[in-house]
């Protein structure tokens, strides 16, 4: 028996990935050119599907980086002159926020304890903060931040530009593309993939920033700044070698979505969670970590455990179903179990039932 990932990234791989990757090998795409007519038309197809699935702008560029750690350091570098603000209450928001720090950004944070998430209305954006980073869904500690609220704090905002981590929830948020400015996510967790692909969506105005950063004399990156990126990206290229793999089968994971239908996509997601926290809501032994149902993620629910978690890891590992600790503070008595697009409705029930 295969075991069943409800890991929280890498993850369990897409239904139609061996498909897909057979496809590509046959093809013997992975020996051509990304100079070439034939990797134009792997990128656009997959620019054109994400465009269908998240709602895209045609505007906006669709920019492919290594992973979305890179485009933590990448936007700071292009989008911010002195000021960032970071809404911080996790691990990976804590991270974005150290990148900015460490490039010597004047980083300003709005923090919260683990478990608790942020609301509109208590979110004071500094005046001088030229960016807003904000992580909407935090992996490490299942909280998520409702899109409502990201729309309202940038209409309230508008002069500044935002930039959204959705990295363990794309394609799950209905964000506002029109609205935002820089939205950026990797692949290995909603998407089913392996690692070793990000995806950054900006837009006019991101490039207008950067240039004139550029045009100050600033430094706003070595490797493949923004302006690069998006160069190429509306020529369907990219400034060096990308994951020609990575790319050809985002797209073809991104059109199988796309027939499937985003609604559908969404409400089976917010169906699965609901099963997910409903059996954990009194359960001897167990307690959702996030209080608030509102700002519970939809995709990587933590809970704690009254016992070790690794002794339930171990045991549902024995049964071929593997679910993650907790992460950093909470690693040894917590549990994540990932709630993404590849598990389906029974793979949940299943596991809730065996624990």
């Amino acid at each position: 028996m295969s075991k069943k990932y409800f890991t929280a990234g890498p993850a369990e791989l897409y239904p139609k990935f061996s498909e897909f990757l057979q496809e590509f090998v046959d093809k013997q795409l992975g020996s051509i050119s990304h100079r070439s007519g034939d990797f134009k038309k792997i990128y656009q197809h997959t620019d054109e599907q994400l465009r269908i699935l998240l709602g895209i702008p045609e505007e906006n560029a669709i920019m492919f980086t290594g992973s979305a750690s890179e485009i933590w350091e990448k936007s700071i570098q292009s989008l911010v002159e002195f000021e960032s603000f970071h809404l911080v209450n996790g691990s990976f928001s804590e991270k974005y926020y150290q990148y900015a720090l460490a490039l010597q950004k004047t980083a300003k944070a709005f923090k919260k304890p683990l478990g608790e998430g942020f609301t509109y209305s208590e979110i004071e954006v500094p005046e001088y903060a030229e960016m807003v980073c904000i992580t909407q869904n935090e992996t490490s500690t299942g909280v998520q931040m409702r899109e409502a609220d990201i729309h309202k704090l940038k209409r309230s905002n508008a002069h500044k530009l935002f930039s959204i981590d959705i990295v363990s929830s794309a394609p799950i948020p209905t964000l506002d593309f029109k609205l935002m400015d820089s939205v950026f996510f990797s692949v290995q967790k909603n998407f089913g993939m392996p690692a070793g692909l990000g995806v950054w969506i900006a837009n006019e105005k991101c490039l207008e920033k950067a240039v004139s950063l550029k045009e100050k004399g600033l430094s706003i990156g070595a490797h493949h700044d923004l302006p690069t990126l998006w160069k190429n990206a509306k020529n369907y290229q990219n400034p060096s070698t990308p994951n020609v793999m990575g790319i050809f089968l985002l797209g073809k994971i991104a059109e199988d979505m796309n027939k499937t239908g985003i609604d559908t996509i969404r409400k089976t997601n917010a169906s699965n969670a609901k099963k997910i926290y409903q059996h954990f809501e009194n359960k001897e032994g167990y307690e959702i970590f996030v209080k608030d149902p509102d700002l519970r993620s939809k995709t990587v629910a933590v809970i704690n455990t009254s016992s070790p978690s690794s002794h339930l890891i171990q045991k549902l590992k024995a049964e071929n179903m593997i679910i993650g600790s907790g992460y950093g503070p909470g690693k040894d008595n917590q549990i994540r179990i990932a709630n993404f697009i590849s598990t389906s409705t029974e793979d949940i029930e299943a596991l809730l039932e065996k624990i």
